[in-house]
């Protein structure tokens, strides 16, 4: 059993072929949680979760389900929006969703300090609502591409220190001291496919503890090795942990069932 914490299988790249792709995945024993980016996918990633439910015989060690939710808004997604907390914390209560995000600070592909300015403000009253409701968040951060245009990762750090959250930090590719103070603050940290084709993050991925890693895909972006530059699916989550059991010299066996147990504990899937 794998689980993809991080995908978005409610995207319009699936809409020709969703329901095959998401029982492919299932049959094979690839759950997922459906990440929304914004208040309309979170309701769509919230209807697939509750949609679905798989065979009996598969969830017989691990409860019912297969598929679950989170819902959030994006730090790049419609700058011009206001978040709603009354709005998003109606659908954070709902059954099935699990976690709130995915939220944060994204400094690559928004780089003029107004509009990472308008990110903060929006991010800190997501951390509020984080610390009213008390479920798991998903973090993206990205820094900029030059150190000039503001570093994402401290900024969040600083933000989320003392203030009693959980979560991971979702498509980690920060460095080893940024690894060690999220670490630090006791949050998991999500490796994808990037780590199978690009070798400058090996000792990123030997320094994380097992215990701390959740697989992801980010489908339908990031696709694995050997599935490079084709669309990515759930199921191609086993590329990730065949290559962090590569790195770390242990069995794909181990890290499959560490990272399994690292995201049921997290999002509090199966209590």
């Amino acid at each position: 059993m794998l689980i993809d914490s991080h995908c978005h299988p409610q995207f319009p790249h699936f809409d020709k072929d969703r329901d095959e792709i998401i029982e492919n995945a299932l049959k094979q024993g690839v759950f997922m949680i459906c990440v929304g980016t914004d208040f309309e996918t979170s309701k769509q990633a919230l209807e697939l979760a509750k949609r679905y439910d798989i065979e009996p015989s598969l969830t017989a060690n691990y409860g019912a389900g297969g598929i679950w939710a989170t819902a959030g808004l994006h730090p790049n997604n419609n700058l011009k929006e206001k978040f709603n907390p009354e709005k998003y914390e109606a659908l954070l209560n709902q059954d099935k969703v699990v976690g709130f995000g995915e939220i944060g600070l994204d400094y690559y592909r928004t780089e003029k300090p107004e509009d990472q300015k308008i990110q903060r403000e929006r991010l800190e009253q997501q951390i509020e609502l984080a610390v009213k409701i008390g479920k798991p968040v998903v973090f993206h951060c990205r820094d900029a591409k030059t150190g000039s245009l503001g570093n994402a990762h401290r900024e969040l750090t600083d933000m989320i220190k003392g203030k009693q959250l959980t979560g991971v930090i979702h498509s980690f590719t920060g460095t080893q001291k940024e690894a060690e103070k999220y670490l630090e603050l006791d949050f998991c940290l999500g490796l994808n496919g990037i780590i199978t084709f690009s070798e400058q993050y090996e000792e990123i991925v030997k320094y994380i503890p097992l215990e701390k890693i959740l697989l992801e895909t980010d489908a339908p972006y990031l696709t694995p090795l050997p599935f490079r530059s084709k669309r990515n699916k759930p199921s191609y989550v086993k590329y990730v942990a065949e290559k962090i059991a590569q790195i770390k010299n242990v069995s794909y066996n181990l890290v499959a069932e560490q990272t399994t147990k690292n995201t049921k504990e997290l999002f509090r899937i199966y209590e």
